[in-house]
């Protein structure tokens, strides 16, 4: 037995709706891992039950399964606004989103964040999760922050991509040099006192982030 099984067993199990999402993300999209999954996905259902955010951003819609996930564990008033920026996915994620038991929590947004966030005139933001163009993430950090309410929390996917930000075998892969950007971009954030980071070493990387 592998540890992901060992961990798949003892933890609490997946409701049964992401069960089934996460099938037909295997089944009919290409690069399914890019889904969070049930052992993510159950830590952000689980940070959403401690901080209970009110208004939430994600950026990376992909399946949905993580905008659920999060959702499973907000109050009823809690709202997520999941941008997505490749319009070929709405056909598949929208109607699970419509069809979930969480679908008046969350509003699926097709189209730049860049663009469209700046005019949403949200309240401020209580939790961020970042997960789409690596390349980007600096960018959506100084997009975000001045958003967010002071304590809020900011959640970066994929920031130890595979081990490669270690690896000198990927020194000119423009994601691998992108994710380590961003990681000391945000270490230096930290030492300047802006923010906390922890670093969690939970399938592709996981950063935590919370302004002060």
């Amino acid at each position: 037995m592998t540890i992901d099984d060992y961990i798949q067993e003892h933890i609490s199990p997946e409701h049964p709706y992401l069960y089934r999402l996460y099938r037909a993300t295997n089944i009919h999209l290409l690069r399914p891992r890019m889904a969070s999954g049930h052992q993510q996905g159950l830590l952000l259902k689980m940070i959403c039950q401690m901080i209970r955010p009110k208004t939430v951003v994600e950026i990376g819609t992909f399946s949905g399964y993580s905008a659920m996930a999060m959702a499973s564990g907000m109050d009823k008033e809690g709202h997520i606004f999941t941008f997505e920026i490749n319009d070929e996915q709405e056909d598949f994620t929208r109607p699970w989103i419509e069809h979930s038991p969480w679908a008046e929590q969350i509003s699926m947004v097709i189209g730049d964040v860049n663009t469209l966030l700046p005019e949403m005139n949200l309240p401020p933001l209580d939790l961020v999760f970042i997960d789409a163009n690596k390349r980007d993430y600096i960018d959506y950090y100084r997009l975000l922050r001045p958003m967010m309410r002071q304590g809020g929390w900011m959640i970066a996917d994929n920031t130890l991509w595979d081990g490669h930000v270690t690896d000198p075998a990927y020194d000119r892969d423009a994601q691998t040099i992108a994710i380590r950007a961003f990681n000391d971009f945000i270490a230096e954030e930290a030492k300047r006192g802006d923010i906390d980071v922890n670093i969690l070493d939970l399938r592709d990387g996981l950063t935590l982030i919370q302004t002060k």
